[in-house]
């Protein structure tokens, strides 16, 4: 499941802003996340956050296993295990870990990612021990039987078929573009699966990818809301604590190289009645100054009604209704690990030309690249970043909040990173964000995906410019 990014209103912008006129600095009352962090004897990370502000919990289960690190000729693969965690395990029949999430007033879901996936459950407060003991009884023994793997692979490839291949623009851009921008097998490859790879995989491979990357010492445990972290602390060791941990492999190098020259593709859909464009960055490595000016940039240029390039796209030439994109369309610009991209992508009318629509980009790109911003441009873009942020703990009932504290865990074995982000982001300065823009957002750093509505002479296949 694709969670969207919370878009910040106008109000909500205006009002930070005026807080922000009338005090230098950061805010007089800090916010602060309250974090606790330790690891069981089995590797296992666990991530304590309390918050008494409602009666309710929220528990996640990552595996730091994701669309990037699945077996070469085994596309979909990691996708298709997320399907098998609710066919049943030691204790719960096929699909009753969800009644049991369901019947206790819960909600519940589990997702694919870049370089996770992950799990939760948002339940009233007094059921923790119940969200734990389900999730340990599956990370402890799942139900890997050929019957429930032939049922997933024909859900899975249906899945495929209604998402992708039968529907308009389907995996347009979040699916595409890393195919088309990416050199490095990990980050380029179809990443929802191929079909074929999905039905040619054998139960053994299932039984050894959960085997290995299904253990607690491939994991974090994140538990958000209403609850006693003695208390939980038992409940973790109680029910985690049994589980071994697996041999498991080395992290594959998911390098890309610095792309040199801009990179150009079309692809026919004949599903769609209008043609869309993308356009994508590769974007600086996590947690570098950089990185968080590539934030505030994203902030000036695609977030909100007030961004360079709505005014431009769809205020002053109406090219378009929407400019949509972001860093990380499958989640948000904290939630990954390894190479990222900067995508900006709008549908648009047949008779506009998309060198047209690059030209009108490049427009307001470039002067970013060559003189620094105003105090006041820059200003505004962190009141949005922040104000993002703190909307993103907020949501799913703590899902938002639980999704950060666990990847933190999982990449950085530094969760109370959450506490650092504001910070970070307020140490730019716009010469940082110059220089950012200058590496990162020159057109030989770019890739352009255009997507048109039918094939030429009848063909079905994508032509290359």
């Amino acid at each position: 499941m694709v969670w969207a990014r919370a878009w910040v209103t106008g109000l909500v912008v205006l009002a930070l802003l005026c807080c922000g006129a009338a005090q230098a600095g950061p805010p007089a009352a800090e916010f602060k996340v309250p974090v606790e962090y330790y690891k069981l004897p089995n590797g296992l990370r666990v991530v304590l956050s309390p918050d008494h502000t409602a009666p309710t919990i929220c528990v996640g289960v990552y595996y730091h296993i994701g669309f990037r690190i699945e077996p070469k000729d085994r596309t979909g693969f990691a996708h298709l295990f997320e399907h098998m965690m609710f066919q049943g395990s030691q204790n719960l029949g096929k699909m009753e870990f969800v009644k049991l999430v369901q019947q206790n007033g819960g909600i519940l879901n589990g997702s694919t990612r870049f370089d996770f996936t992950n799990y939760f459950e948002v339940l009233p407060a007094n059921k923790l021990e119940t969200a734990l003991w389900a999730e340990a009884d599956r990370m402890g023994g799942l139900a890997v039987t050929d019957a429930n793997l032939t049922n997933q692979q024909g859900v899975v490839g249906s899945e495929v078929k209604q998402n992708v291949l039968n529907r308009p623009l389907g995996g347009f851009p979040w699916l595409d573009m890393p195919q088309v921008a990416n050199v490095n097998w990990y980050n380029a490859h179809n990443f929802y699966g191929d079909i074929a790879d999905i039905e040619a995989a054998k139960l053994i491979e299932v039984q050894e990818f959960f085997k290995t990357y299904y253990a607690p010492n491939n994991a974090a445990l994140a538990i958000v809301g209403d609850f006693d972290p003695a208390e939980a602390k038992r409940f973790a060791e109680k029910y985690f604590g049994p589980l071994k941990a697996s041999q498991l492999p080395a992290q594959p190098d998911l390098a890309e190289p610095r792309q040199e020259k801009e990179k150009r593709e079309t692809k026919t859909d004949p599903l769609t009645k209008r043609p869309a464009i993308a356009v994508a960055y590769h974007v600086p490595e996590r947690n570098t100054p950089e990185y968080y000016a590539m934030i505030l940039l994203d902030e000036i240029l695609i977030e909100g009604d007030d961004s360079l390039l709505h005014q431009e796209l769809v205020q002053k030439r109406g090219i378009t209704g929407s400019v949509e994109g972001g860093i990380n369309l499958l989640g948000n610009p904290y939630d990954y690990q390894g190479p990222m991209l900067f995508i900006a992508n709008l549908m648009y009318d047949p008779a506009t030309k998309p060198d047209s629509i690059v030209e009108a980009m490049d427009g307001v790109i470039e002067p970013l690249r060559t003189k620094a911003v105003d105090r006041k441009t820059l200003d505004r873009a962190l009141v949005k970043a922040r104000s993002d942020l703190y909307d993103t703990f907020g949501q799913q009932g703590g899902f938002g909040l639980v999704d950060i504290l666990a990847s933190f865990a999982l990449f950085d074995d530094n969760p109370a990173r959450v506490n650092t982000l504001a910070g970070e982001l307020e140490k730019v300065t716009p010469e940082l964000l110059q220089k950012t823009a200058a590496e990162y957002l020159r057109p030989t750093n770019r890739t352009v995906l255009v997507v048109e509505p039918k094939a030429a002479d009848g063909a079905g296949a994508g032509k290359k410019d």
